[in-house]
């Protein structure tokens, strides 16, 4: 299917295999808001839309979206406790967090992959803030135009170097494309109509 923005109120783009809002099973007219949690199994993922953020989240995923307050300064757009999420957000200060890893956001895209003992980000395009969920004096600031500088943020404690150098990996700039195009945006850069896309499958 072509891209386009999604109607007012329209939260999914396209869903497949099991994916569920709150423990109940999805639909394509399913509504997605602030306080819900998206979940997927094996061989499923969901494209989705909320406010003017959109997402990819892939195979055996959690992902919550905390209901937001006026009274945070820096409030979570989502937190990923397990699983793999593409995500571009609107310009705004916030935060995403995973098990081991806080990321401080200026509006980017992003791309998250939680594993047992590290967590996996790529900053796409803008800057992002990282820190260790258990101590916010270890951290980076990274700058990116493209897929620059992807880290890995250990959760063990005891390692010395807990923000480390990764290499970029399962995803693609058609995928960023694609959910930007979601929310009347576009990528920072040209991407090719006829770039051949580097993954054959959403999961």
């Amino acid at each position: 299917m072509t891209p386009t923005s999604l109607a007012a109120g329209q939260s999914i783009y396209q869903i497949d295999g099991d994916v569920r809002i709150n423990g109940i099973k999805a639909t394509q007219n399913t509504a997605i808001k602030q306080g819900d949690t998206v979940e997927t199994d094996e061989n499923s993922f969901a494209i989705f839309v909320v406010n003017k953020d959109a997402f990819i989240l892939r195979s055996n995923s959690t992902l919550s979206l905390p209901a937001q307050t006026k009274a945070a300064s820096s409030p979570n757009a989502f937190n990923l406790t397990r699983g793999r999420a593409l995500s571009v957000l609107a310009s705004r200060k916030t935060r995403i967090t995973t098990p081991s890893a806080v990321i401080g956001i200026r509006g980017t895209g992003v791309y998250i992959e939680v594993e047992p003992e590290r967590s996996y980000v790529c900053t796409c395009y803008g800057t992002v803030d990282l820190a260790t969920s258990d101590d916010p004096s270890i951290n980076e600031t990274i700058q990116a135009q493209h897929h620059d500088d992807p880290r890995y943020i250990l959760a063990d404690k005891n390692q010395r170097n807990r923000i480390q150098p990764a290499p970029f990996k399962d995803h693609d700039d058609q995928e960023l494309l694609l959910i930007e195009t979601l929310v009347g945006r576009t990528t920072p850069y040209v991407v090719p109509k006829s770039l051949t896309r580097s993954r054959r499958r959403y999961y």
